[in-house]
């Protein structure tokens, strides 16, 4: 059984805070994870749908990391036997712990846009 340590105790050991902030990025690694995440915090989706609110991302990045973060734990796949089938992405339980992850991510990276155009014009 895995122990869990709170987050006073992983702070305590510095090893423990490296190794926790370390699961994170390898599961959030690649430039397309938490967009996907974000997209997905407005509830369940099928394929298109999720690529069409990601720009940029490609049908075949979007399915590797799909995979991987079904994989994770993250995101869960259901196959509905309908004609066509319909595929469908959704968070699961852990997925949705990450909401106030990605809540503070968009407001740093607002507030660090700004704050970087403002130095460019200042330039």
């Amino acid at each position: 059984m895995v122990q869990i340590l709170t987050l006073k105790e992983i702070k305590a050991c510095p090893k423990s805070y490296v190794m926790a902030v370390n699961e994170a990025l390898t599961v959030f690694q690649g430039k397309w994870k938490m967009p996907i995440i974000g997209s997905l915090m407005f509830g369940k989706q099928r394929f298109r749908e999720l690529e069409r609110s990601i720009p940029k991302i490609t049908s075949r990045m979007l399915s590797k990391e799909l995979k991987e973060l079904e994989l994770n734990g993250v995101v869960k796949r259901t196959v509905l036997d309908t004609i066509p089938v319909t595929v469908t992405y959704e968070l699961t339980e852990s997925g949705y712990t990450l909401k106030k992850v990605v809540e503070a991510m968009i407001v740093w990276g607002m507030q660090h846009r700004e704050s970087n155009s403002n130095k460019k014009k200042a330039v």
